[in-house]
């Protein structure tokens, strides 16, 4: 019997001392430390908030887990995989490239996205059409990324390589010193590459110096696998119900839509042209509540900010109304660009009324601009067949995979309004998204006058997935 009482009772010592899995004493504690970078594809903070790709998913992560999150950003690069090796957060989440070195430091999640590692010029320069043909150049990258890695592999087979491994400097601040001309050259992730092209037109690739490579979160080697397990289980289940395809379309769907011409005459006439029509933008964003600059952006696809336009089938003014719209909105003369912005911000606001309230933003608002475009008969049609397809009509992203479909007699013969160019909304609201975007990043860089900033809102919903 005293045998049994002292086996008992080992075992229930032994019990109280091994510690609870890791998930669980995050969970009790209530946040989740997490390790990003302050870069437009991770986590960024504009007139809306936080944001970033790597935000959002982080976000996603800490609802399942029932926790808020705590950013922590290091002050370089290449002490995010110390960190974690150190166990000072419990992941990183900063757009990490899965490499081999890497894998032996710290443990990856299944892969989110695929990026190719470029090589970056400016139009105009010397274009270097392979390794070889920097060594003219000043190239620099970030120390300790995987850039400077497939350099340092690189070297082996050309000993005559130089770069430059940047403590101080981050990929965003690198990219923005080859557009000042500054360096001559620099290595970034075709993400960013792609995002940062759209503020820096004359910015272009010059070669792909890596295959695709895996973006992956990054976990410290511990026995006690827990947080990990729970990770991997979400992304493999935020792939298979669409969620991740989602988020990856908010961020990165549209970016390539405009080409080199049209950003520059974009730039251009952000000098030229709109300065004119900024009160009545602004005037328009504080009477709807719309951000001036997404009204801008519609008005730019509408008429390149052109009072006088006039399309062929009779529509004019900024916002290109038509004759029976204008009159319904009360605007006596559509070339006016006063009365054109109004009207067309009214009618923003009237075509947001013909989504479902349950839709939330920002797919209300790109949903509502697709209706516009193309009729919401078509639009509805489009959804109609999104839902046949087990996928959302609610999301834009899975709308405009199917608005092409309207073309197709396939599936136009099986719906109520028949036949549609359902490529040109999809364009039309791409456009649209990356002169917001690039609006945006325009004010962010300059100081406006007071009187020129209105209500940050988009709409009165909050921006969910």
């Amino acid at each position: 019997m005293r045998w049994l009482i002292l086996t008992i009772l080992s075992l229930s010592l032994l019990s109280c001392s091994i510690p609870k899995p890791l998930v669980e004493r995050i969970k009790e504690e209530g946040t989740l430390l997490v390790i990003t970078r302050n870069t437009p594809t991770a986590y960024f903070v504009d007139e809306e908030g936080e944001k970033g790709f790597e935000y959002e998913l982080v976000s996603l992560f800490a609802e399942r887990l029932g926790v808020k999150v705590k950013f922590i950003f290091p002050e370089t690069f290449d002490q995010i995989v110390p960190m974690i090796q150190r166990g000072e957060a419990h992941l990183a989440a900063a757009g990490l490239t899965v490499t081999n070195k890497r894998k032996s430091q710290v443990r990856f999640s299944p892969s989110y996205m695929d990026i190719t590692q470029q090589v970056v010029y400016m139009r105009g320069t010397r274009r270097p059409k392979n390794i070889e043909e920097t060594r003219n150049g000043i190239f620099e990258v970030v120390a300790g990324s995987s850039h400077d890695e497939e350099l340092s592999r690189l070297k082996q087979q050309h000993p005559d390589l130089e770069w430059t491994a940047q403590q101080e400097l981050d990929s965003k601040e690198l990219l923005y010193l080859v557009k000042e001309q500054v360096i001559d050259y620099t290595v970034a992730d075709s993400n960013e590459i792609a995002l940062a092209r759209r503020f820096y037109p004359r910015m272009q690739v010059a070669f792909d110096l890596s295959e695709p490579q895996p973006l992956a979160w990054a976990f410290q080697h511990a026995e006690d696998t827990s947080l990990y397990d729970a990770a991997r289980d979400f992304i493999l289940e935020i792939k298979e119900n669409g969620i991740l395809e989602q988020l990856t379309e908010r961020y990165y769907g549209y970016v390539d839509n405009l080409d080199f011409v049209d950003k520059r005459t974009f730039r251009r006439h952000i000098f030229q042209r709109l300065p004119e029509l900024l009160p009545f933008f602004t005037q328009a964003a504080e009477e709807t509540g719309i951000d001036w600059k997404l009204l801008a952006a519609i008005g730019y696809q509408e008429s390149h900010w052109n009072p006088e336009a006039v399309s062929p089938t009779g529509v004019k003014g900024v916002m290109m109304l038509t004759k029976a719209t204008a009159e319904g909105l009360e605007v006596e003369d559509r070339r006016d660009p006063e009365q054109s912005i109004m009207g067309g911000a009214r009618y923003v606001r009237l075509m947001e009324e013909r989504i479902p309230e349950r839709v939330p933003e920002p797919d209300r608002i790109w949903l509502a601009l697709a209706g516009y475009n193309i009729g919401f008969g078509h639009l509805e049609d489009a959804r109609i067949l999104t839902e046949r397809n087990k996928s959302d009509p609610d999301k834009w992203s899975d709308v405009k995979q199917h608005l092409p479909l309207l073309a197709k007699k396939k599936y136009y013969t099986t719906v109520k309004r028949g036949f549609a160019r359902g490529n040109e909304p999809v364009t039309y609201v791409d456009n649209i998204r990356n002169y917001y975007d690039m609006l945006k990043w325009h004010y962010a860089q300059t100081e406006a006058p007071p009187e020129q900033e209105q209500p940050k809102i988009l709409t009165s919903a909050p921006s969910t997935l």
